[in-house]
């Protein structure tokens, strides 16, 4: 695999192949990607909801209408679906649920790593949760990063995708009943296969010159 070819190829696919369904292989390839996807302090702080029948997918794009409603047709028409959610809370409950999962396991070779791995969490947790107070944000910072993953793991899949900001996240966190389950959507990945005239597709890559984003120290 050549990673830097996926990096140079890999575009923002703007219209999907209704027709082309993307395999149950590959799509468990994704859930792996996800799951496994790295997050401060292995704080885990979100959820993924995949959308890939019909109804699973209008659901979803009933927050894509009005000023979002480009985005209407990519979430129709691709294969598959992702919303990638972020806790409201990051709760000692959830940390001590990720510790006991790390046990599980066998990252801890004592009871004193365990403890330790706790007190350095909890150290970061409460700095975001009290000193910066900016706990909401920082959890989001973590989806992004599972973000990053899905995208380079879908073009090293073959599989285009379309990360989707423009949608109204207080339709879809009310349409998919995130608040009760403490979850609010981020941001969506419609994932499938480039359509003919997908008019993304034959333009070059454009990026800003090597010498203006790289410091060498």
């Amino acid at each position: 695999m050549n990673i830097t070819q996926i990096a140079t190829t890999r575009y923002t696919t703007k219209a999907y192949d209704p027709h082309k369904r993307i395999g149950a292989a590959q799509m468990e390839q994704i859930q792996t990607l996800l799951r496994y996807a790295p997050s401060s302090i292995n704080s885990q702080p979100w959820h993924f909801i995949i959308a890939g029948s019909e109804a699973g997918k209008a659901r979803i794009a009933q927050a894509t209408t009005g000023p979002y409603s480009a985005n209407e047709a990519k979430v129709r028409n691709c294969s598959h679906v992702v919303v990638l959610c972020a806790r409201t809370e990051l709760t000692d409950a959830h940390l001590a649920h990720v510790l006991d999962q790390e046990e599980k396991d066998g990252r801890f070779k004592s009871a004193e790593a365990k403890a330790g791995t706790l007190k350095g969490r909890l150290f970061y947790a409460n700095l975001h949760r009290e000193d910066l107070q900016d706990t909401q944000h920082w959890m989001e910072k973590q989806v992004y990063l599972a973000l990053g993953t899905l995208l380079l793991g879908a073009g090293a899949l073959e599989i285009d995708a379309t990360p989707i900001e423009g949608f109204d996240r207080n339709i879809l966190d009310r349409e998919l009943g995130l608040r009760a389950q403490g979850l609010t959507s981020v941001v969506l990945v419609a994932l499938g296969y480039r359509s003919a005239d997908d008019p993304n597709a034959a333009l070059p890559k454009s990026r800003l010159p090597a010498d203006e984003v790289f410091t060498f120290l």
